[in-house]
Order: C-alpha cells, then structure tokens, then sequence
C-alpha cells in the first residue's frame, strides 16, 4: 500500500497549514490536521503502534510539525517520545523529535554554537536565585544589560530587560510557569548605552532549508524586542553571504532540516547568533519574499519521504 498521508501536527493551523495543506496536495499528497495531544502509544501483545487519530499507520508517508504543545514534564516527554518512536519505525518527522529538543531548549542551543565556535551571545543557565543575582551584579556593575528569557518561550514573550537586581523576576511571585524555576541570562546585544524606548532596533532573520539559506529578512522595530509578533517592520534585503554563512553554521550545529535563524548586530558591528527556531513562522518572511516558501519547504520534505519508498514526485 502506498503511504500518501501526511499528518500536520499543530493546536493551530492557521495560515502557515493552509499553505503547507495546499503545497502536499499540489505534489499528490492528502493532509490532515492534528495535535499531539491526541496520539497515543498503544502496545499490545507482540505489537507496538502510535495512534493518530484519522491515519492509517501504512497509509502515513510523514509528519509536518508545526508545533509540540506545552505541558507538565511528563506529558512533554511523551510527545516527543512519540515522536522518536515514529522515526524509529521509518516514518519521516519534519523536524524531528531530536531537532526540536534541541532548539525548543534556549540553554541546548546556546551550548551548541558555542561548542561549534559559532558567534552567539554570552549566556549563563541556572536554577539558583542566589547563583542569578550574582551574575546579574557582575554583569550591571559597569553598565552591562542582560536579557531574561523563558526555556521555552517564543515570539519575544516573557523576555525582559535585566538592568539591576530590582529587574530579575523571583521564583514564588512572579510567572513561575513562564519561567519554570530557570534563569536563562543572556548579554544584551546592541548599543548598551542609548535610550532602549526610542532606538532602532534591528535584528535579521534567515530562512534555511536543507542546509542552504533560501529567504532572509530585515526587522525593524522602536522596541528592543524585534520580533514581527511584537510589532516589527519586515523588509526585503539582497542576499549576505554572511549571514547565510552563520546561519548555515548554526543550522549544521543543530542537526535540523529546515529552521529560522534569528541575527544581531553588536555594538562593534558583527553578527551574533541569538535563535535557531525549529518550527518558525514564515508569514512575514513570504510578504517580503518573491516565491513561495511553503513549496521550498514541501519539495525538501517530499525528498526525504521519496528516499524511504519507490514514490513519484508531483511538481
């Protein structure tokens, strides 16, 4: 039997599976949406199966993820335990579970392009509120900004500017969800000693699929938070070799098939690496970009669901 079903696996569709839904059908292949929440392992007698709801598991030629709801540890765990355990039986997941968990992860991915002598802020990971306070003081004493994030946190939510002690969020009464008992401190990257609330901010974003750079943009924003779902400019910009370099790097550094690579500029001028997302959006990125990336996407995924059985690929 032919497998030719796809699974989008996101909460979400939205327009990001609208045009992913129409790419798979315009190349034969029929897609359904559903969340992970919904699958479950079921392993009975001698044999071991994921149920997705709505597929047949020899009918399903891939998984497209679109997103990996949140949840308690073991809930998390077993999601991506899902995951793996359909890439071990030779089904194609785009990312994989083994991408995600390293680009869901802020403190894995800032590991890995430091190990891989990649450009990328200074950050410290802690637990301690006494070992964060420390860091925070050494680090403002001569006027050095810091920046707060989450673990796990995406779209500039829950990212805060650390200028003294006064700045870091405690354990027990602020957010304890959003930051899930973690302090991930990172160097402010920019001019540190302007007026934050009126700058131009810039950061960049390349679009890498298969190893190769295929989209980049500009974003501009008066917040020091630039990404787009806080309000930033998108703007077109002719190919830096540069740019596509580092984010290239920063992509082989991961191990992940397609992922949105986000850039600073320091205050001496260079490139830093702050972000490899492995399930980006791409809507702003398609409004400043003169083909369409849902199709660029797709093509890659058909290929390496085509090097897993005798298929035709329609274009």
């Amino acid at each position: 039997m032919l497998a030719d079903k796809i699974a989008i696996i996101t909460d979400d569709p939205g327009w990001h599976g609208r045009q992913l839904k129409s790419a798979f059908a315009s190349r034969g292949y029929d897609s359904n949406f559903i969340s992970l929440t919904e699958c479950h392992l079921m392993l009975r007698g001698l044999q071991s199966q994921i149920v997705i709801p709505g597929f047949n598991q020899d009918q399903l030629a891939g998984l497209f993820i679109r997103g990996v709801p949140g949840g308690t540890l073991e809930q998390v765990i077993l999601r991506l335990n899902l995951l793996h355990a359909l890439t071990d039986m030779g089904i194609v997941v785009y990312n994989d579970g083994r991408a995600i968990e390293r680009t869901v992860d802020k403190a894995m991915t800032s590991f890995l392009l430091k190990q891989q002598g990649i450009p990328t802020p200074d950050t410290w990971v802690c637990e301690s509120e006494a070992q964060a306070r420390s860091i925070v003081l050494e680090h403002t004493a001569h006027g050095g900004l810091l920046v707060m994030k989450p673990l796990f946190g995406s779209q500039g939510i829950g990212v805060r500017m650390v200028k003294s002690l006064d700045d870091l969020p405690l354990k027990e009464d602020e957010h304890p969800e959003l930051y899930g008992g973690v302090f991930y401190l990172q160097s402010f990257v920019g001019q540190a000693h302007v007026n934050l609330s009126i700058q131009q901010n810039q950061d960049w974003r390349v679009f890498v699929i298969n190893g190769r750079t295929e989209a980049m943009m500009l974003r501009t924003s008066h917040h020091w938070i630039t990404n787009r779902a806080q309000g930033a400019r998108c703007e077109a910009i002719n190919h830096d070799q540069q740019l596509a370099d580092l984010a290239e790097a920063a992509v082989r550094a991961v191990n992940i098939d397609y992922a949105g690579v986000d850039l600073m500029r320091d205050e001496n001028g260079n490139f830093l690496v702050t972000e490899v997302n492995s399930v980006p959006a791409w809507w702003g990125l398609q409004k400043v970009s003169h083909f369409n990336i849902a199709e660029r996407i797709a093509d890659h995924f058909m290929a390496k669901i085509a090097a897993t059985q005798q298929i035709e690929i329609i274009k």
